[in-house]
């Protein structure tokens, strides 16, 4: 979670985050609750049995219900409630509670109990706090809200993030987040999902104070005793004024429009209507909020939506295990290398940074800390990664480092003549990794005295934005290396994908032949927005137009030579007007003109055409078809991890669940027939993969 950076401070408080507050012990019959009991007011700390973290679900929601009958038998002078955990107070829903649920009656039958739970919450006849620490998202946030009052303890995160799910809060957080706070900036929270962090939190109205952990529980039962809490202020008085809603909610469905188009994802949109129509009424607004959770779960984005979270945690728990490193020696601080070494100090490694260019490691070093300075939030934590990255200009980091990065140019010579200098250095047992994107590990393995230990770590650029890392290994990789590398990869808060070592590995392997394709119609007279446009109504991040300038004509044209030499799969020709833009050094966005021209980072785009079918399937269809031959080959060991892949490293659409599952929906015998057809018109490249039949 963005901002929520361990720090020394932190590391050392964390013991103590469980004995904020009295003494507490188990319930009798509950497995979710702890109680505990201080001058008259009662703690209720959620622990979520056998879970590092809290997550609200069913289970949850009854024990507390059943706790609530305590309290109104009991009546304590208050109550705190909060967390027994040391991570943060609540992670959210507990998600898979509604995978598979098909049935729109069944969905508000379910969340009407849990609703009636938080809403007897709200309505207790004492006063009610939130003692919050670390991150409160989701339903945990929902529960916060049903209190009188919130606490922050030291550094929290507070958000709604169920748009990303394609969902809205399912709990009374709609009318509860609109009314306490300026209902604008409440729904820019839940239309984007974003967290507000301590400072925001409080300015806005969420948190009534924020106290240090030593001050915790005077400060909780001070304001438990205290008048009142937040003041509505007057832009949200007017709020309760339909004309002003609609001109409000007209201005918030462009943003949205732009965002998360309606067609593919229409939980915004119905969030925007529902407060528009009903935001002067909670009571009504509620009521609607509860039916349109169970429209939106029951449909088919947000099930993929679903889906895509699930594959994240598949990646994610590829990861777990211990990994043994704590010094990382990267080589190459240019755009990759510097980034990589970056992120990694601020994930909490020790880093050095080594290059014979001593202004490229200068410049690497700037950008870096403006990284620290726009991802961290705390002060503290912005000097301690800035004090964990170390510009190496001797190269003497690596004599010491667990892990060696290698991020130099993509030639197998430059990189093997490299492995030959610093490999008589490296300890024994550390790992050498390569950033290569298409190089097969069996090309640059050669001379090396221990082979086992070299193995790929292909991250994606930018690498702060990009999720996924590629882990790649071949049969001479020692297996040990590859786990440690995933674990790796883990802790620094990225998704390790296993992959074999194999032309163009995953990921790129399987972006080529849309990429490819985007070129091969401009060639035809298609004109470059109007690609993009198919890909984006589609769902995809980005057009293809655009990846090819990010990612660099020259890279482009490199990899696809690659793979053309070593795949058997046909692949078109790039045309000649694209490799001279190459060899003119028009490479796109680094270089300010490629496809497009390029200004500040964007390009420079003209309204795009009509969009016709044929331009969506001539590039999707290519990427489910390659993604066949590698489930076939190999490369990759199932569909879900190669879906997680490109969702995480291409921005293939989220809302279609990944190429493979998108097929599967449409129907492989529909995928074959529509690839043949293309075929027929537009070349041999189109012919189905046999792997599509092991798919059906």
């Amino acid at each position: 979670m963005d901002g929520m950076q361990r720090t020394p401070v932190m590391d050392a408080l964390r013991g103590r985050e469980l004995r904020i507050g009295p003494e507490l012990r188990a319930i009798d019959g509950m497995k979710n609750w702890r109680l505990g009991h201080d001058d008259g007011v009662m703690w209720l700390a959620l622990d979520c049995q056998d879970a590092t973290v809290n997550t609200i679900s069913e289970a949850e929601l009854t024990e507390l219900d059943g706790l609530l009958d305590r309290i109104e038998k009991e009546r304590p002078k208050g109550v705190v409630i909060l967390s027994a955990k040391t991570g943060g107070f609540a992670a959210g829903a507990d998600i898979g509670q509604f995978r598979g649920m098909t049935e729109a009656g069944e969905v508000r039958e379910k969340m009407a109990r849990a609703n009636r739970v938080t809403d007897r919450l709200a309505a207790l006849p004492v006063p009610t706090l939130a003692l919050i620490h670390g991150y409160c998202l989701g339903g945990g946030l929902e529960i916060a809200l049903a209190c009188d009052k919130r606490l922050a303890v030291g550094e929290v995160s507070l958000g709604f993030p169920e748009v990303r799910l394609g969902l809205i809060p399912g709990l009374g957080g709609v009318h509860r987040l609109t009314q306490l706070i300026d209902p604008v900036e409440a729904m820019t929270m839940m239309l984007t999902g974003k967290s507000a962090h301590t400072g925001k939190a409080k300015r806005l109205g969420l948190v009534d104070d924020a106290v240090p952990h030593r001050h915790a529980r005077a400060a909780a039962l001070a304001l438990l005793e205290g008048e009142g809490g937040h003041e509505r202020g007057l832009k949200a008085r007017a709020m309760s004024s339909a004309p002003a809603r609609m001109i409000a909610a007209r201005q918030m469905r462009g943003r949205a429009e732009e965002r998360a188009p309606k067609a593919l994802y229409p939980a915004p949109h119905a969030l925007i209507d529902l407060w528009e129509e009903h935001g002067d009424d909670p009571e009504a607004l509620a009521d609607a909020a509860l039916h349109t959770f169970a429209d939106l779960l029951t449909g088919e984005p947000a099930q993929n939506l679903i889906r895509v979270f699930f594959l994240r945690e598949g990646l994610r728990a590829r990861g777990e295990g211990d990994h043994g490193i704590g010094h990382v020696h990267v080589v190459g601080a240019g755009t990759m290398g510097g980034a990589i070494a970056a992120w990694a100090a601020r994930e909490g490694f020790r880093v050095t940074l080594a290059d014979l260019d001593t202004e490229a490691l200068a410049r690497a070093i700037g950008r870096a800390t403006d990284l620290f300075d726009r991802k961290l939030y705390d002060s503290a934590a912005r000097r301690d990664a800035r004090d964990r990255l170390v510009a190496d200009f001797r190269g003497n980091g690596v004599a010491h480092a667990d892990l060696v990065i290698e991020a130099i140019a993509e030639t197998a010579g430059a990189k093997t003549k490299l492995y030959a200098a610093i490999e008589p250095k490296m300890k024994a047992e550390a790992i050498l990794a390569t950033n290569t994107s298409a190089i097969p590990l069996a090309d640059l393995r050669k001379g090396l005295k221990r082979p086992g230990q070299l193995l790929g770590l292909h991250f994606f650029n930018p690498v702060s934005a990009m999720e996924l890392v590629e882990v790649v290994s071949d049969d001479k990789t020692d297996t040990s290396a590859t786990h440690r590398a995933a674990a790796f990869v883990r802790a620094i808060s990225r998704l390790p994908a296993p992959v074999r070592s194999a032309p163009g590995f995953l990921v790129n392997r399987i972006l080529m032949p849309y990429l490819l394709e985007a070129v091969v119609m401009i060639d035809e007279g298609a004109r470059p927005e109007t690609i993009d446009a198919a890909a984006e109504a589609f769902g995809m991040a980005m057009g293809p137009a655009e990846v090819a300038d990010r990612v660099g004509l020259d890279i482009c044209e490199e990899v696809a030579g690659q793979l053309r030499k070593d795949l058997d799969s046909p692949l078109p020709d790039l045309p000649e007007w694209l490799q001279g833009k190459v060899r003119d050094g028009d490479l796109g966005a680094k270089s300010g003109n490629g496809i497009y021209k390029w200004d500040d980072d964007e390009p420079r785009k003209e309204e795009a055409g009509e969009v016709t079918d044929d331009m969506t399937d001539r590039l999707i269809l290519p990427m489910v078809n390659m993604a066949a031959a590698c489930l076939r080959e190999g490369v990759v060991a199932d569909a879900d991890i190669l879906d997680g892949a490109m969702v995480f490293a291409a921005g293939f659409a989220p809302v279609r669940g990944g190429p493979i599952h998108y097929a599967r929906g449409r129907g492989m015998g529909e995928v074959k027939r529509r690839l043949a057809e293309l075929g027929d018109r537009y070349g041999a490249r189109f012919a189905p993969d046999p792997g599509l039949d092991a798919l059906a």
